[in-house]
């Protein structure tokens, strides 16, 4: 899910190089109000993209449970990993924070969002 306040901090914090032939994860990626999927794959040229949701619907790839992303993809899978207004849908925000954490490369990036609070890191 994602809101234009997202979409607007994102296109102003993200850089081409933190994506261009990279894998790119987005937990909660079901087109709700919006999504950067689009303007990631046009303009920021991702080797990969996958979006993962507890329902299936646009821009969603892998059903599943954000709780499990350690089990299905492994440590240090991806290069980036997306997650807008995420955190406040999950059962278990700290198991979820922590497989963003192992399943993101040692140098990756996260862009996260939670309650109109954006950040990069």
């Amino acid at each position: 899910m994602c809101d234009v306040q997202d979409i607007e901090l994102f296109i102003e914090y993200a850089k081409l190089k933190e994506f261009e032939g990279k894998r790119v994860l987005e937990v909660g990626a079901k087109y709700v109000n919006g999504s950067v999927r689009p303007f990631i794959i046009k303009f920021l040229k991702p080797k990969e993209y996958i979006g993962i949701d507890l329902e299936s619907g646009k821009f969603v790839d892998i059903v599943m449970s954000a709780e499990e992303l350690l089990n299905e993809f492994g440590p240090e899978a991806f290069d980036v990993i997306i997650a807008f207004n995420v955190l406040e849908h999950v059962k278990d925000w700290r198991t979820v924070i922590n497989n963003i954490k192992s399943v993101l490369k040692t140098d990756g990036y996260i862009y996260i969002s939670s309650v109109n609070r954006f950040s990069v890191s």
